[in-house]
């Protein structure tokens, strides 16, 4: 722990023997390094439990008015990125912003970014987007937030605070606790936020120290300039131990911690629910994209880990769709429009089961030899044409106005296909287990560990890890595979080869197969050293196929417009 600053600049001296330091304030902040208490019989909950309790304690020990969070494997790479996120905060009409949300930037991901782990189509199109709305989503990491709306009230109602006698509007002071919230009395104080009053006395000065800066005689709810720049007291021994004391493991026994308050408890995704909480009760939120990336992180470039952390986020979207944190319970304060967006959330996973379905439909229709639309009518050409230029002149306009460039936009859709096949099915799977059955989820954490390879930063790319994820994506190929393998010889070996409907069915089974080009490239690994796993489940998918078929339409000799007859030994 270093002490607080004084208030006072500090000047350092010209001994220095690199650098002069003369005219330059040496004075460091306040830096704090918690570990909190953690026994058996008392859940920790993980990362939400973390931030809790660091919520907590600076609460005591700095009170700071904004809360800038950041993963383990996240660095700042713009110093003036928390100026930027401040200035929306404290401008006029920021009283109401709960967070300020920065977009995700990566390290270390190979060149072509072949599992679309940059995913820029969501932070640079579905994030923008939302900006437009409430406000986009949390996602983690690289956000900043206002203290008082971490603390469970709703935004503050301009229109009906009034100043105290001898304040004007803009310099009104302080509130208390019940003039946040009318529905909670004092005394329910420690039952929301713990029995410590140090803790619930800095509410207020929180509030406070974050409202917009009114330098302008129209902002109506703010602080006066300077307000901030009061000398802080020292910190004593007792300020210290009560920061202790309420990251205790038993301090949120019996409080709204991880309810109402904080990061909220009870799902793998908990970043989504804190957000969703936020705009539930009409926050909004504001996306900042700074001309120089504000945060940098690594992302897992193994394939294995990334379908595990893109399992991790599904599974959490679908507990969110069984609870009450389905945007379709929220109240009136959540827009239209947002409340859409939250939806979208917790249904995406299940549309990998019709995604599935439409992988195996080329295929069934190379099997059957009848194409997937049995009657091609002039009408039904003029639908599809419309319905497709529609959709390829939306994906060019979204491209377009959000700056994506067009490979990333491709490797956005093959890894969708790749993920919806694989770990969105697989959260479907598990969360309906577990709503129904009760069975718990245990995952396997995202691995960032260094390449094993010194010479290549990429050595993690060629691993290839078995896992029972990637069994599904396996089946779709190997069908698709074997069906344009039977139909091209269905349409050779007949008498009036129609070669117009295989190359329409093949079309389709190739155009399933180019989006499951990354991971069959994972599959590879290095130099073709692909696992003996892989080959057994292929040859088991073939063998199992070719069985299945002959059995629902064995081959009858002399079939009409069949030249040569096969019978299965």
């Amino acid at each position: 722990m270093l002490k607080p600053p004084s208030p006072d600049p500090l000047l350092g001296s010209a001994d220095d023997k690199i650098i002069d330091f003369a005219e330059v304030d040496i004075r460091l902040p306040m830096f704090v390094y918690v570990s909190r208490e953690k026994r058996p019989g008392y859940d920790h909950n993980k990362k939400a439990g973390a931030m809790n309790a660091l919520v907590r304690a600076s609460a005591i020990l700095s009170n700071g008015p904004f809360i800038l969070n950041l993963d383990c494997d996240h660095y700042i790479y713009n110093c003036k990125a928390v100026r930027e996120g401040m200035c929306f905060m404290m401008d006029r009409g920021g009283e109401n912003i709960c967070y300020i949300q920065f977009p995700q930037r990566f390290e270390g991901i190979d060149p072509s970014d072949r599992y679309a782990n940059h995913n820029t189509v969501f932070f640079d199109g579905n994030m923008r987007a939302l900006d437009g709305l409430q406000g986009p989503v949390y996602v983690g990491t690289g956000c900043m937030f206002r203290r008082f709306a971490l603390y469970g009230f709703n935004p503050p109602l301009v229109d009906q605070v009034n100043p105290k006698k001898g304040e004007s509007e803009s310099e009104m002071q302080a509130l208390s606790a019940s003039e946040f919230d009318r529905d909670l009395d004092v005394n329910l104080l420690p039952k929301r936020f713990g029995n410590y009053t140090m803790l619930a006395e800095s509410i207020p000065i929180a509030e406070f120290q974050g409202r917009p800066l009114a330098d302008h005689p129209a902002v109506k709810y703010g602080r006066p300039p300077g307000a901030l720049r009061v000398p802080r007291d020292p910190l004593d021994a007792t300020t210290v131990a009560e920061a202790v004391s309420v990251i205790s493991c038993w301090y949120e026994d019996k409080t709204e911690w991880g309810y109402r308050v904080g990061w909220i408890y009870g799902s793998v995704t908990e970043d989504v629910v804190t957000g969703y909480r936020m705009h539930n009760r009409g926050w909004r939120s504001v996306y900042c994209v700074t001309k120089r990336d504000s945060f940098r992180g690594s992302a897992p470039i193994n394939l294995t880990d990334r379908l595990h952390q893109v399992l991790r986020w599904a599974t959490g979207s679908v507990e969110i769709f069984f609870s009450k944190n389905n945007a379709l319970l929220a109240s009136r304060r959540l827009n239209f429009l947002q409340r859409l967006a939250y939806l979208n959330v917790g249904i995406y996973p299940f549309t990998s089961v019709f995604l599935i379905v439409y992988c195996f439909l080329p295929a069934l229709s190379l099997f059957s030899g009848f194409f997937i639309v049995q009657t091609l009518s002039i009408a039904f050409l003029i639908y599809l044409l419309t319905i497709t230029i529609c959709l390829v002149l939306l994906a060019i306009l979204e491209v377009k106005w959000s700056g994506v460039e067009l490979e990333q936009w491709w490797r956005n859709e093959q890894f969708w296909l790749i993920s919806g096949t694989s770990a969105h099915f697989a959260a479907v799977v598990q969360g309906l287990l577990k709503v129904i059955a009760g069975i718990e989820i245990n995952f396997t954490l995202t691995s960032k560990s260094a390449a094993e390879d010194d010479e290549d930063i990429y050595a993690d790319l060629y691993i290839v890890k078995w896992s029972s994820l990637m069994i599904p994506p396996i089946v779709i190929a190997m069908v698709n595979i074997i069906a344009i393998v039977v139909a091209f010889s269905r349409t050779i070996f007949s008498v009036y080869p129609d070669w117009s409907k295989f190359i329409g069915g093949a079309f389709f089974s190739f155009w399933v197969l180019a989006h499951l080009y990354p991971f069959a490239k994972g599959l590879m690994g290095r130099r073709g050293k692909t696992p003996t796993i892989v080959y057994v489940w292929a040859g088991l998918v073939a063998i199992t196929i070719s069985l299945l078929w002959i059995a629902i339409s064995p081959p009858k000799g002399g079939a009409k417009g069949v030249k040569t007859e096969f019978q299965f030994p």
